[in-house]
């Protein structure tokens, strides 16, 4: 009975995660990846929330920072916009340098080295799970602070609430997630072309008035600051306004989402962005300028602006609402971000082994839902942390952004420097790449030193120990990969085929069935272990393998065909290895995202086909075992053993000892 209990209960529990996260996809449809990529517009309201989404603080805190100064504000408006261009130009260029995506990762990574890469990459997960904590506490202040003081008690359970329910979201697909977000964004796009627009426009005939007060203020300035006083200032006011850029660097590292052809899919994006951020940061520093908007306590700048464009207008009451409520929902749409960011970097870590390989798998769903779940944790912890201070999480997020623009930047900049041989018009993109490694350091080197005792030290504290803790990972993967390369020369030196020519496996006899990856010291080696502690008794092989589709597969409309065939040649191999043997042998294949249940299903129909059968399956055993290897080594062949000794079929685990 309580068995029963405990499958109806397991039962239930499935439901309802269907429920949640919806069907699985079907691998075999060839049309699936054209469904799921993205075009421009949607990838432009997918990654695009986080840089719209700042001008909520950014431009603010730039303006803020001139204090009586305000004429420097046309300045800073300029450089802000072209600040904004030249790193978006920037990842333009290495999109079309580096078309298998990756970002800032891949680029420190391949013209830095890999502990360059393993900063970058660090820098942005830490980035990452901040913009989704910042992102959702703005807009907690933001929506909050249009309600009584009576409510804020439940402000915070409401953020944590918004996080999981973008999780689940996230889980469920990138392209549903999208359009569940679409409907913000263009209401945020609409009032704010509005307000942006007609604020510049209602103060059009006092341009001259206003140029002469800038004239006059400059002149001023001059008298009372001197040159070197106004330089530091309005780099001090640039550099503080640094919030404004985050999240350019998203579409380089989500190239993989594009839809096809990617390339020209993804710069079109950046182009978007790039576009919207400039005018909607630029327009807002005019906007303050013009409209002579300054601090009012309870408010932000964004607000009294609006209020005092919409004053006296028709339904201006109701824009106002509406603008900030966009705005507010804008700054939820902006943790999209880092939910598609986030654990497309992780997957790619994984790949290089930087983080543990399980971050590479895709769920049923096709999504990274390990790294979603990392994501979504990580925030919640940052959020209560910090207890949703905007504030602090502000200066956190700030710094790592540019640690990665700085280092992308300075990438590119070696790189065209040193291959101008052959390349055209190599001195304007090492001219481009120069000026924004410059402008980007500055940026940072300025925000560290500032902003060091008000959470700055936090944020270099997080990175440095994501950091180390990669480099022991990616030591340890490679200390591991360097022993089964031993193992796999001393293997190599296999006995002569054998004079026999055997012929097809005859279901009738015994049958050892040996579960495989990739062709490797580790399936050798369990290949022959099974001959030397049963000599003489299987008379046939049968070969399973499971070709996973994960992030690192999953990455163009022909993904599933590679992979297929890949996997195929590496069962060849070992067929021919056993015939070699003089054993009769073949093999079984399927194509899924979860190993697990693929292997299962396959076993059950080679069970069935020969009657006696006995499965096997290598597995790494360590000398010491210890606690994080089980995070950093999979356990699918207990995980399959499992269930097959639960079904009544017999499975054995095959040592290959890693010293």
């Amino acid at each position: 009975m309580a068995f029963v209990l405990i499958e109806d209960q397991t039962s239930r529990t499935a439901k309802l995660w269907r429920v949640l996260i919806g069907p699985p996809r079907d691998v075999a449809d060839r049309r699936l990846f054209h469904r799921l990529s993205l075009i421009p517009l949607l990838a432009w309201i997918g990654m695009g929330a986080d840089g719209l989404s700042s001008s909520a603080y950014g431009p603010e805190e730039a303006f803020r920072a001139l204090g009586e100064h305000t004429y420097l504000a046309v300045g800073l408006a300029a450089l802000t916009a072209t600040t904004v261009f030249i790193i978006a130009a920037g990842y333009s260029r290495i999109i079309e340098e580096f078309p298998q995506g990756g970002g800032g990762y891949l680029v420190a990574t391949k013209l830095l080295g890999e502990r360059a890469g393993i900063v970058s990459g660090c820098a942005l997960l830490v980035d990452y799970v901040l913009t989704i904590t910042v992102s959702i506490a703005a807009a907690g202040d933001a929506l909050y602070s249009l309600l009584p003081m009576s409510w804020q008690s439940v402000k915070m359970p409401t953020e944590v609430v918004v996080i999981l329910l973008l999780v689940t979201l996230n889980i469920r697909g990138v392209k549903e997630s999208v359009m569940v977000l679409a409907p913000i964004f263009i209401l945020f796009a609409v009032t704010h072309l509005a307000l942006i627009g007609g604020g510049i426009l209602a103060h059009l005939g006092d341009w001259p008035a206003t140029a002469r007060s800038v004239r006059g203020g400059f002149a001023g300035g001059l008298t009372t600051l001197g040159v070197g006083g106004m330089f530091f200032l309005f780099v001090h006011a640039y550099s503080l306004g640094g919030g404004t850029y985050t999240g350019i660097e998203a579409v380089s590292n989500g190239l993989s989402m594009m839809r096809e052809p990617r390339v020209q899919t993804a710069r079109r994006t950046m182009l978007y962005m790039a576009g919207s951020l400039a005018f909607t940061a630029a327009g807002l520093l005019v906007c303050y300028l013009l409209w002579q908007v300054g601090p009012v306590a309870g408010k932000t700048m964004n607000a009294v602006l609006a209020e005092q464009f919409a004053a006296g207008m028709p339904y201006g009451t109701a824009f106002v609402l509406l603008a900030l409520l966009s705005e507010g929902a804008l700054l939820v749409a902006a943790a999209q971000t880092g939910f598609l960011g986030g654990p497309r970097v992780l997957a790619n870590m994984a790949v290089d082994s930087c983080v543990p390989r399980r971050f590479a798998a895709l769920s049923e769903r096709l999504t990274t839902q390990n790294g979603v779940l990392l994501m979504g944790g990580a925030s919640l912890a940052a959020l209560l942390y910090t207890a949703g201070s905007v504030r602090h999480l502000v200066v956190m997020y700030s710094i790592n952004v540019f640690a990665t623009f700085s280092l992308s930047m300075l990438g590119m900049a070696r790189l065209w420097l040193g291959s101008r041989i052959g390349r055209r018009r190599w001195k304007r993109s090492a001219c481009l790449f120069v000026v924004g490694f410059l402008l980007c350091a500055t940026i940072l080197v300025i925000t560290v030193v500032e902003k060091f005792g008000e959470g700055g030290w936090l944020t270099l504290a997080v990175t440095g120990s994501a950091v180390a803790l990669c480099l022991a990972i990616r030591r340890h993967y490679r200390t591991v990969s360097a022993t089964l390369g031993k193992l796999y020369a001393q293997l190599e030196k296999l006995p002569p085929p054998s004079a026999k020519v055997p012929g097809e496996p005859d279901p009738k006899q015994p049958t050892a069935a040996l579960l495989v990856g990739g062709y490797t010291g580790v399936g050798i080696h369990s290949l022959l272990s099974i001959f030397r502690a049963f000599p003489g008794h299987f008379k046939n092989l049968v070969f399973i393998s499971v070709g996973v589709v994960d992030s690192g597969e999953f990455k163009g409309e022909r993904a599933i065909d590679l992979l297929r065939r890949k996997t195929e040649e590496t069962l060849d191999r070992y067929v021919e290895l056993a015939r070699r043997l003089g054993i009769p042998a073949t093999y079984r294949m399927a194509i899924g995202t979860d190993a697990v249940d693929e292997a299962e299903r396959l076993c059950r129909e080679v069970s069935k086909e020969f009657s006696r059968t006995i499965f096997f399956a290598g597995k790494l055993i360590f000398k010491r075992e210890t606690w994080y290897q089980r995070l950093l080594h999979n356990e699918t062949a207990f995980a399959i053993q499992k269930r097959l000794h639960w079904s009544g079929i017999t499975m054995v685990v095959l040592p290959a000892r890693v010293e």
